[in-house]
Parts: C-alpha cells; structure tokens; sequence
C-alpha cells in the first residue's frame, strides 16, 4: 500500500490574492538556453542507449553554463570579438558491453543543433564547447545494473506541483511564447529571442515589465530603435488586454482586468547605443549575461513567486531514477489530473517525497492539499488517491516520455 494523504487547506486562491508576482526567462535567455540544451542532451543521449543497449544508462547533464562573450554593437549590424562559451558537466556513461557511446560528440552536436533551431543570429559553429562529463559513481551508477522496469530512486528529495495556472501565471507563460513565436519574429524581425517577462498582479491591476532587445542589425539609428520600440509596445498591450478578455470568461471573480505593460524600462534617449538595449545575435549571453542550469523557470514554464517550488534543477538529469526530475513533473501532472477529473476541487497542490534506493513508484508519501468550492473532503478524498495511485502505477511509461523529450521542462 502506498502512504498517500489527502488533506483540505484553507487557504485562498492565489488569483483571489492581493498580490501576485511570476516572472518568465524566455527562449534566448541565458539561463532557457542552459536548461534548453542540457536537457535534450538527456534526452538524445537516453535515445542513444536505448538503442544500443535497450535501456537507459547512468547520467546526469544537470551542471551547464553560458559564459558570455563579447561582441561590438552597431546601428546596422554589429559583430562578434568573441565567442560564447557552453560548458556542458557532470556524470555520463561511456561504455557498456564493450560497446563505446560517443557521448561528448553527442553532447556538441546536440547544442549546436538546438542553436540552430532556436536562435535565429546565434551561429552554433561560433561557439566554444567544453564538456565536462565523467563517470558515475559505483553506488549511483549501479543502481541501473540492479534490474526491473522500476528503478530505485537516487536521493530522497522532495517536489511540489500544483494546478490550476493562475491567469497572472498563464498570462506571464504566454505573453513570452507569443513574442518568440514564428508568426511574431515573422511581423517583428527585430525583436530579439531574449525576452524575460515580470507579471505583478495588485487587487484588480495587472502590469507586466518586459525586456526584449533588439537586434542591430535592423536598427538603423537611435530614432529608429524608439520608433520600433512604441510598436512593439503596443503589440505587448493588445496581446495582454485579449488575454484578460479571454481569462474573465473562465475564471469567476477574477481580478486581472486591466493590463499594461511596459519595455525596456532601462532606456535614456539621447544616449545613443549606451542607452539602449541592442544586441547583435538577439541574446544578453553575447556579451552581458552568463546562464546557469537550474537558474530559470520551473518545470511548469515560469517563476511563481507565490507558490511553492522544489529547488531541484530538472533539466538534464536522467528521467528513469532522477527523482529531481520525475517527480517534479509528475506532481504537476497529477494536480493536473485532480483539478480537471475531481468535482468542487479549485487549486490543488501534490507533494511527493522519494527515499534513496526505495522504488520511484513508492514514495515515502504522497500528499494533496485540496481547496474546495463546496462539499466535504470525504467526497473527493477516495478520487483523488485512486488518482495518485494510477499516476504511480504508470510511472515508467511517464519516464519513457520524459526520456523522449515529449513534456517540456523550462
């Protein structure tokens, strides 16, 4: 029998109080573009052994970093003095059965394609990579060669996920997806990829504080940059003010009604380059701004001051026995789950706990915490667990999804 806990909490909504802030590092941040390659190294690198060896070996690509370069902005179109640097670290396997993996190649070719594909002036062959990757520890690593489909997990951690989005998360989430998607760089060349979004919700006032440079090369002069700015200005407005539109209908009571915004708050006319936020490959990283793993957004896509969060890294370690990994998505998934699925439920919050060693699909205990419109917890207590148990059933086929990069995590 598996230790789950149902539990009611009285408490309020987060989108019923006063204050609310959440903060999203969009696709050309820094930090995104840690989390962003690491991860899909995993995840190329468990396709990898799967086919070699037909299961995933030892690994964990959770220790990235991007050190900035330098570059010489210009009106028109700067240039590169020196490169980025991606260091790419911790623990790999290398060889099993006397079959050797190639897994700083791998690791190389999985950042440059991910560059290419998401960085539209980041020239993947312009870059320094230093892979840092060792071997695993005896302990850790043989925790693979035990057998079974369930693996013993490789800390006792603990995570936390919650549902629903509240309309300032959700607003925050896809005010960045839509400045960096296609269709937007398509009308909006010059808006570069590194975009952070910072929500604060005050009773019914919602603001957002964006930061986006643009890139030089579209530029032409100082007042160029301004007049492009307003534009861009305007179109954050108009996408938050038909989001709130949309969110009202929704969300009863909800209190994010008015939206503005504002861009590059840390602009001075008549500063010329000084005084205005360019960059010559659409990312701070050029010459501004090192990334971290672990530094960005949590594995639901953004920075919920309000909520609790686990403080584990996700990105890039192994999706079979990395308890910082699976259930840090597989608590989200299943407050997901009791949110859509259990009656008079409206926030919910799962916790889980691992034990080092003991089966992922038996934690020490998984607990929700339930805020109900109306009736009594008896009522939704026997649904929910029966929820929590089909989760944790089926966890190896969740960790074959993660291990095929189908749930995203930043």
């Amino acid at each position: 029998m598996r230790n789950i806990v149902i539990e009611e909490l009285k408490a309020s909504e987060v989108y019923r109080q006063k204050v609310e802030v959440v903060e999203r590092k969009g696709l050309g941040h820094p930090d995104y573009i840690c989390d962003a390659i690491m991860e899909q190294i995993s995840v190329n690198l468990s396709q990898k052994y799967l086919e070699t060896f037909g299961t995933i070996l030892h690994h964990n690509i959770d220790k990235g970093m991007l050190v900035a370069g330098e570059v010489e902005g210009k009106f028109g179109g700067g240039r590169i003095v020196s490169p980025m640097r991606l260091i790419i670290g911790d623990r790999a396997t290398f060889e099993a059965q006397g079959i050797e993996i190639d897994v700083p190649g791998l690791a190389i070719s999985t950042a440059q394609e991910w560059l290419l594909d998401n960085l539209r002036f980041v020239d993947p062959e312009n870059l320094f990579y230093q892979v840092e990757l060792k071997k695993g520890s005896a302990e850790l690593t043989d925790i693979f060669s035990r057998g079974g489909e369930i693996l013993g997990a490789n800390d006792t951690s603990a995570a936390v996920g919650y549902a629903p989005l509240s309309p300032t998360e959700k607003l925050v989430f896809e005010c960045e997806r839509h400045l960096n998607s296609r269709k937007f760089k398509k009308e909006y060349p010059e808006s570069g990829e590194d975009i952070k979004v910072m929500g604060l919700r005050h009773k019914e006032d919602m603001h957002l504080t964006v930061a986006m440079p643009l890139v030089d090369m579209f530029v032409e002069s100082e007042g160029d940059y301004f007049k492009k700015k307003i534009e861009l200005h305007e179109q954050i407005e108009e996408f938050a003010a038909g989001f709130a539109e949309k969110e009202r209908a929704e969300f009863e009571g909800c209190m994010c009604l008015k939206p503005t915004a504002s861009l590059n708050t840390l602009d001075v006319p008549g500063r010329e380059l000084q005084g205005i936020y360019t960059t010559v490959t659409g990312t701070s990283a050029e010459d501004a701004d090192c990334g971290q793993v672990g530094r960005g957004n949590r594995v639901n896509g953004i920075i919920p001051l309000n909520r609790p969060v686990s403080s584990e890294a996700a990105a890039g370690k192994n999706p079979v026995s990395h308890i910082g990994k699976i259930y840090n998505l597989l608590s989200h998934r299943i407050a997901a789950r009791i949110y859509r699925q259990v009656p008079d439920v409206s926030e919910v919050y799962v916790w889980l706990l691992s034990e080092i060693g003991t089966p992922i699909d038996q934690p020490q205990i998984a607990t929700a915490q339930l805020i109900l419109k109306k009736g009594s917890l008896s009522e939704a207590e026997k649904e929910a667990t029966e929820i929590i148990e089909k989760e944790l059933e089926n966890i190896h086929a969740f960790s074959m999804e993660l291990a095929a990069g189908k749930i995203s995590i930043c």
